[in-house]
């Protein structure tokens, strides 16, 4: 029994400084002190049929073994406990001198690209930006622009009416175009005037791939004692100019807008073809780019301007256009739903 107490010790003094991790500490714990199957518990458990005399002997040595062994096993914790920590150290240093992670930077929406870009050149032409509310009231968005209830130009629109908070209240609507906003701008200056008025709008109508029932919309206004069809032509030309980049011709056609007398459609000489006729322009050699036109006095009246020029009034032009369509034309988009798609795959090509 005593050489097998030797042999036990010999071995434990060896395997378990060796032991370089918890799990493998473990193992040689239960192989020398296990309950069941132990080295040493066998040994202890024998004690009963060795004679009186050797069964002392052994006994006290077994019992000083199992001392030494825990003292072994609880050193091998500590030094196991304090190896984990300097390695996590290690591993979570931070090498100041290795390149970074480079962070991925969002940019600008093609939309917002062109729409800058388009305030930037008005306000050039000393234009001013101005905005208003997406809910807008009846008499906003029709009636104090020559369009009242009756008026068949109202079925040009389809609107998405709200329904009011109280019986009794204006009725609301999602503003169908940005030109309530020139009637509030007028409202509360007075001539002269230029601004522009970009914003989103919104009609009911089925989507396609150049239609949504969400887009956005850029409408001007230059009003002042003198303003004639001429000063609308050279503001446009110039506009179209810096945008596109070179000389664009483009030319006016009678056309009709409750709001403004006489009115316009203004078309710009196909980029594309340069006049040729394809298939962009439907083999015209033209695109249609806005409606415009001199302001109707009656919008005049509704804000509180004479427009009799011979008794110093004022006259003015009003011009509107989608921008979703710029922004196609400007990247050759195919389809107008993709801005408002969310697919970053669309999005990253700008």
């Amino acid at each position: 029994m005593l050489d097998e107490l030797n042999r036990i010790r010999k071995s434990a003094s060896l395997e378990i400084p060796a032991a370089h991790s918890s799990e493998r500490l473990e193992a040689l714990r239960i192989q020398f002190l296990g309950r069941e199957q132990g080295a040493l518990t066998l040994i202890l458990r024998g004690l009963k049929d060795l004679p009186e005399s050797e069964r002392k002997k052994v006994g006290a040595a077994a019992n000083r073994l199992r001392t030494d062994l825990e003292i072994l096993f609880a050193h091998q914790r500590e030094t196991l406990k304090k190896g984990a920590g300097t390695s996590r150290l290690l591993s979570e240093r931070l090498d100041v001198t290795r390149p970074g992670i480079r962070v991925r930077r969002g940019h600008l929406h093609p939309i917002t690209q062109v729409l800058r870009k388009i305030e930037n050149i008005f306000l050039r032409m000393g234009f001013t930006v101005a905005e208003g509310p997406e809910i807008e009231t009846e008499y906003y968005n029709f009636d104090a622009l020559n369009i009242p209830d009756n008026h068949p130009a109202r079925d040009m629109w389809d609107t998405f009416w709200l329904k009011p908070e109280r019986v009794k209240s204006e009725r609301l609507l999602l503003r169908t175009h940005t030109s309530p906003v020139q009637i509030r701008y007028m409202e509360k200056n007075a001539p002269p005037i230029r601004i522009i008025s970009p914003g989103v709008v919104y009609r009911y109508e089925a989507t396609d791939a150049s239609h949504d029932i969400e887009f956005w919309q850029i409408e001007g206004l230059m009003v002042d004692r003198h303003i004639s069809v001429g000063n609308f032509k050279a503001v446009i030309s110039r506009f179209f100019s810096d945008l596109f980049g070179g000389k664009v011709e483009i030319r006016l056609r009678p056309a009709y807008f409750p709001f403004v007398e006489p009115g316009f459609e203004v078309d710009v000489m196909c980029l594309q073809c340069r006049g040729q006729g394809c298939s962009v322009c439907s083999k015209t050699g033209w695109l249609e780019m806005m409606g415009a036109g001199m302001v109707h006095p009656s919008v005049f009246k509704a804000v509180g301007y004479n427009p009799n020029p011979t008794t110093g009034g004022v006259q003015g032009f009003a011009f509107g256009m989608g921008l979703d369509r710029l922004v196609m034309m400007n990247y050759k988009i195919p389809d107008v739903r993709l801005m408002r798609g969310g697919d970053l795959r669309f999005l990253k090509q700008f």
